[in-house]
C-alpha cells in the first residue's frame, strides 16, 4: 500500500523560513488579469516554485481581496509582490536592470518552452498577459524571448494561472 501523506508530514517550512531562504532568480509579471481566481492561483504557484517576486501590472487586482485569497491560501502573506501602473516603465527597468523578459505568448517567432537551454545564467522575468488579448504587442516586442507552450488540441491557448505552472516548473527545475 502507498499512504497518502498528511500535511504535517510532507516537512514543508513555515512562513517565516520561506521568507528567509534565498529564492530562484524568478519574477511574474502580471499585466491586466481579470480573474481574481487567476490571480490567486499564480500566488499559490510563485509559493510552490519559490519564487523571488511578482509585480501586478495595469487592472490586475491586488491583494487583500476574499476572492484572490480563496485560490492563494495565504501565499499573498509568503510572496513579495508589488503594484505598477505601467507595464512597459516595468519592462523597461527589469532590462535596465539586466533581466531577461520572457513573454509567454504565440507570436511569429517563438521559441518553444522544451527548447529554452540558458535558464540559469541570469534572472527572469515571465510576463502573462490578460485572459482574452493575452501579452500587450509593446511588452512582447521589449522581450529578449517569447516563449510558448506546445499545444496538441483543437483549443488555442490555455489558461493563464496553468500556464504559470507549465512555465514555472520548466525554469524552476533548472534551480533543484
Amino acid at each position: 500500500m502507498n499512504r497518502k501523506l498528511k500535511l504535517w508530514e510532507l516537512e514543508r517550512v513555515d512562513e517565516q523560513t520561506f521568507k528567509g531562504q534565498e529564492k530562484f532568480p524568478l519574477i511574474i509579471v502580471l499585466n491586466d488579469i481579470r480573474s481574481l481566481s487567476n490571480i490567486g492561483s499564480f500566488f499559490r504557484t510563485a509559493d510552490a516554485f519559490n519564487v523571488e517576486k511578482i509585480y501586478l501590472c495595469g487592472i490586475t487586482a491586488q491583494p487583500p481581496h476574499r476572492e484572490i485569497h480563496k485560490t492563494a491560501l495565504g501565499a499573498t502573506d509568503t510572496i513579495d509582490w508589488e503594484y505598477r501602473e505601467d507595464i512597459n516603465e516595468l519592462v523597461s527597468q527589469l532590462k535596465g536592470d539586466g533581466i531577461a523578459v520572457c513573454s509567454i505568448e504565440q507570436a511569429e517567432k517563438t521559441v518553444l518552452l522544451h527548447e529554452i537551454s540558458d535558464l540559469t545564467d541570469r534572472k527572469f522575468a515571465l510576463v502573462f498577459g490578460n485572459e482574452v488579448d493575452g501579452v500587450d504587442q509593446s511588452v512582447i516586442d521589449s522581450s529578449d524571448y517569447i516563449i510558448e507552450i506546445p499545444q496538441f488540441g483543437t483549443k488555442h491557448s490555455l489558461n493563464v494561472s496553468v500556464c504559470a505552472g507549465i512555465v514555472l516548473w520548466e525554469f524552476a527545475k533548472k534551480y533543484i
